[in-house]
Formats: structure tokens, C-alpha cells, sequence
């Protein structure tokens, strides 16, 4: 019985260690795993905001382009910038760009832009004596519908011959002028027995020349000595005075004048330094030169800077009357303007009435032709010129410029300053013969 125990627990003992070792080995190996970890975080994130902001933007300034023959001294220049053009700008943000080009020059530069369909003015002011030349152009614009629109302005008749054309308005006519009396008040003591100061004759004038330079041992007459200024102007007046025409160098008013000139020239009457002078108001505010009758915002300048020490009359009389050369300017749009309506808008303002005489009493004393400016004018020794300008276009025999009939007006002038040269301020008498020769050379002038 003890030995199949035994047997049987060998039995036992062996099938254990058989089962043992068929049982898999564990073997424990460390190994790296991936593991995902959550983690809260606070970040800045930068995040795009959409926010409206008003930025200014320059915009351009528009620029009217405005060339004129008037206002052509510095000193008008310089009142007609920045007391007329200036508080325009600033009301209105532009920029005027101002230029002073003679008759002529305005004319071929419009010339120019108008065949090369490149208009680049906006305005123009021409003399009266050239306004034809552009209405036969067809270069500016018809402002009849622009003046009708106005009930506060009305413009003097004196000048619509040139300003109108077939019942329409071109042109708005600014800074009229006529030739008025001037002398130092050191001539009075000079003035011949019996002159009434407002209505000098011819021959008192030339005899108060006379009496002037046999009492100071020389001449105070001023003109316009340089060829081609004024001299035409003031010996055109004279000739008015006495019948003739302008210009008017031979006929029997003509010769009348002459005359008037002769007595002047016998008695060495003319300052000494008359050939350099091309304008008188040098020679009067200097007082070199005593007596003169000239344009009268050119006389109003001289009067204004000393009222005491002038005196101021109506240009001297003859027996048609008192005759003067007016002229008068005029404001018009080019056609194909590039700022018509800014163009608009700057000459109704150049044209109110209160304008109008701010623009005459800052430049000399020149006419405004508008109506109802003469209700701002005041007493001041300016005031006084224009209201005599006036008085002298209203009443007397005067006669415009015609220099579109003629080839080159600076040629006609010389034909006058030539007889003045040689015969007047030589002293020589004065022939039907040269002034035949004088008629000649105007005549061979006429386009």
C-alpha cells in the first residue's frame, strides 16, 4: 500500500513540474507610451477689429486762369491780389492764377487754345479798342443770359457799342478812364485872369504853360515823351475839343489842337526831361513837373498821395466841348473755358457794385461802370476823381480806341509822337504840310 503512494506522488510531483513548465514566462518590460494630455491654457490670441475712422483727403484745388490787360503796375497788382482776388479764394477754396498779358498776347494765346481744341483760360480782359477782334473770333463766350439774371447791377450804356454785339453781351466792361486836369497847387500863382478852374479852355491852358515857364526859367508840362504811351491820348483829347475826329491829324479841328500845342512848345514850355517820361505821375508826385492832363486813374494816384498839394479839374474845353479818349475794359469767358462755372461766379462777384468801387478806389480812380456802385462812393480825395471822371464821360465829347481798324496801333501813336518831336518841341511852326504827312503814315496803317 506505502509503495504505490509513493509511486503515485512521483507521479503526482512530475505531472506538476510538467504543467509548470508549460505555463508562458511573464517577463515585465518597460515601454514608452504616447499619452495625450488636456491642459487648459490661457493664451492671447490677436484678434482683427473693423473700425471706421474718417481720414481727411486733400483734394485739389481747382485753379481759374484769369489773364488781363488792366491792372498791369505793380501796385495794382499787388491791391488787385490781395484785397480783390484773396477774399475769393478764401470764400470759395480755389486759387485764381492771375496773369498780366498786353491786348495782343491775350489774343494769339487764345488763338491757340481755341484751334487746338486746349483751352486752358478761363477769363479774359481785353480793351475796348480790341473787343471786336474777339467777337469776329468767336472766342468768348454770350453772357447776355448771366447779365439778365441780375436785378442789383446795371452796366452804363457809354460802352455797349463795344461790349454788344447784335443784342448780346460779351463782355462786362470794368475800369473806364477819361483824361482829366492836374496841377501842382505851385502853378496856381501861374493861372491867367478869369479861369474858372472847372471849365479851362484850351488856349487858357497853353497860355498858364506859357506863364509858368517865363516865370520859373523853365517848362512844367508833362506828357508822355517816349514813343508809343500817351501822347495820342492827351493830344487826341484836344483835337475832340475842337471838331476833329480820332485819330485825326490833318483837319481843321486837328490843326486847331495843333496849335494849342505849338503856342506850348514855342515858349519852351514842356519839362526839360520830356522824351524820357512814359508816364506823368513820376514827374508830378516828384514835382518836377507842375501841370498835365492825363489818364485819370493815373491822376488819382497823384492826387490821393497828397490832396493839399494838387489841385483837380475836368480835362480843358474847346469850342465843341471838353474831349477826352475814353476807354474802358471788359471781363468775358473763353469758350471751352475749363471752370465755366467758377468763371460764373467770379465775375458776378467782380461785378457787384461795392466790388466795383473797391476795385476803382485801390487802383488810381478808374470809372466803375456799374450803376449803382456809384451810391458807395464817399468824400475822400479818391471819391472826388471818379465822381470827375464821371462827370467828364457823362458830358463830354469822347471818343473810344479804334485800334482794330488798324494794322499795329503802336505804329499809329508814332505817327503823333513824330510831330511832336519834331515840330511841337522843336519849336517849329506847325504846317498844313506835316500834318498831311503825318495823316499819311495813319492812313497807310488801316488794315
Amino acid at each position: 500500500m506505502s509503495k504505490k503512494f509513493t509511486v503515485l506522488a512521483v507521479v503526482l510531483l512530475v505531472a506538476s513540474l510538467a504543467l509548470v513548465a508549460c505555463q508562458p514566462e511573464v517577463v515585465i518590460e518597460e515601454v514608452e507610451v504616447p499619452v495625450e494630455v488636456i491642459k487648459e491654457v490661457e493664451v492671447e490670441v490677436p484678434v482683427e477689429v473693423v473700425k471706421e475712422v474718417e481720414v481727411e483727403v486733400e483734394v485739389a484745388t481747382k485753379t481759374l486762369v484769369f489773364t488781363s490787360r488792366l491792372f498791369s503796375p505793380p501796385r495794382e497788382q499787388e491791391y488787385f491780389i490781395n484785397e480783390i482776388i484773396k477774399p475769393f479764394e478764401e470764400e470759395h477754396g480755389v486759387s485764381v492764377n492771375f496773369q498780366i498779358l498786353d491786348d495782343d498776347s491775350q489774343l494769339q494765346r487764345a488763338e491757340i487754345q481755341q484751334t487746338t481744341n486746349h483751352v486752358t483760360t478761363d477769363i479774359i480782359a481785353a480793351h475796348n479798342g480790341k473787343m471786336p477782334d474777339w467777337l469776329d473770333a468767336g472766342y468768348v463766350e454770350d453772357l447776355s443770359d448771366l447779365v439778365a439774371s441780375w436785378d442789383d447791377r446795371h452796366f452804363s450804356p457809354a460802352f455797349e457799342s463795344d461790349t454788344n454785339r447784335d443784342g448780346h453781351q460779351y463782355f462786362l466792361p470794368v475800369g473806364a478812364d477819361v483824361y482829366l486836369l492836374l496841377a501842382n497847387n505851385n502853378a496856381l500863382p501861374y493861372v491867367p485872369d478869369g479861369v474858372d478852374m472847372n471849365a479851362v479852355t484850351w488856349d487858357q491852358y497853353a497860355q498858364w504853360a506859357v506863364n509858368i515857364a517865363e516865370g520859373e526859367g523853365e517848362g512844367k508840362v508833362c506828357i508822355t515823351g517816349i514813343p508809343m504811351k500817351s501822347w495820342v491820348y492827351q493830344f487826341g483829347g484836344s483835337a475832340l475839343s475842337y471838331g476833329a475826329g480820332f485819330p485825326d491829324a490833318n483837319s481843321e479841328g486837328a490843326m486847331a489842337a495843333w496849335k494849342v500845342w505849338e503856342t506850348i512848345g514855342k515858349a519852351g514850355g514842356f519839362v526839360p526831361t520830356v522824351l524820357n517820361i512814359d508816364s506823368c505821375v513820376d514827374p508830378m508826385m516828384r514835382e518836377e513837373s507842375w501841370l498835365t492832363v492825363f489818364h485819370n486813374a493815373r491822376a488819382g494816384q497823384v492826387y490821393d498821395s497828397n490832396p493839399t498839394q494838387f489841385t483837380l479839374a475836368p480835362a480843358p474845353t474847346g469850342p465843341t466841348g471838353i474831349g477826352s479818349i475814353a476807354g474802358v475794359s471788359g471781363y468775358a469767358i473763353l469758350k471751352g473755358a475749363p471752370n465755366y462755372d467758377l468763371a460764373v461766379k467770379f465775375l458776378e462777384y467782380l461785378t457787384r457794385p461795392d466790388i466795383q468801387v473797391k476795385i476803382a478806389k485801390g487802383t488810381g480812380g478808374f470809372i466803375p461802370p456799374v450803376l449803382e456802385a456809384m451810391d458807395y462812393l464817399g468824400d475822400e480825395a479818391i471819391d472826388e476823381v471818379i465822381n470827375m471822371a464821371v462827370l467828364v464821360l457823362e458830358n463830354g465829347v469822347v471818343s473810344g480806341v479804334p485800334g482794330y481798324l488798324y494794322q499795329d496801333w503802336g505804329a499809329v501813336k508814332q505817327c503823333f509822337d513824330d510831330v511832336f518831336e519834331d515840330t511841337i518841341l522843336t519849336g517849329a511852326d506847325v504846317t498844313q504840310v506835316r500834318l498831311d504827312e503825318a495823316q499819311a503814315c495813319i492812313d497807310g496803317l488801316l488794315k
